[in-house]
């Protein structure tokens, strides 16, 4: 069995942890673990993969990566990715992959550039409960500066 796929997200991010707890209830197997762009952890995931993330590279629409089989993916390819291994009905997403992958990107990029205004943001990264903690990389979420 290969490792699972982790998904790396915006922690302070509220549309971000809303994605990361819809993942959790329709991931019943665990095929995904998660880890939060602003841990020692995710950094280290993200060196390991040949991209390190500056705080500031953070806040861009960077908001949710995949890191699946040592690649890194990003943009609409990291989320059409996640939605085809929630299985069905998450599958029917993949028609997105129809779409030019730059106007793919640009949805997301703008939904993205916009996250905080619209959903708005928390002052630190959320904390998995005991029950989730295993499936999340490390185990201290850090507060986001």
């Amino acid at each position: 069995m290969s490792a699972p796929a982790t998904i790396l997200f915006d922690g302070v991010c509220n549309l971000c942890n809303g994605f990361v707890q819809f993942v959790i209830r329709h991931d019943p197997p665990g095929r995904f673990r998660f880890a939060a762009l602003q841990s020692a952890e995710g950094q280290a995931l993200l060196a390991a993969a040949g991209s390190p993330l500056t705080a500031a590279a953070i806040a861009s629409p960077e908001s949710v990566l995949l890191l699946e089989d040592g690649r890194l993916y990003s943009h609409s390819a990291a989320v059409l990715r996640i939605a085809r291994g929630l299985g069905w009905p998450w599958r029917l997403a993949g028609v997105g992959w129809l779409l030019p992958p730059a106007w793919r990107d640009a949805l997301y990029r703008f939904v993205a550039r916009h996250r905080y205004r619209w959903f708005g943001r928390q002052e630190s990264c959320m904390l998995p409960t005991p029950a989730l903690r295993a499936r999340f990389v490390g185990s201290a979420p850090v507060a986001a500066s």
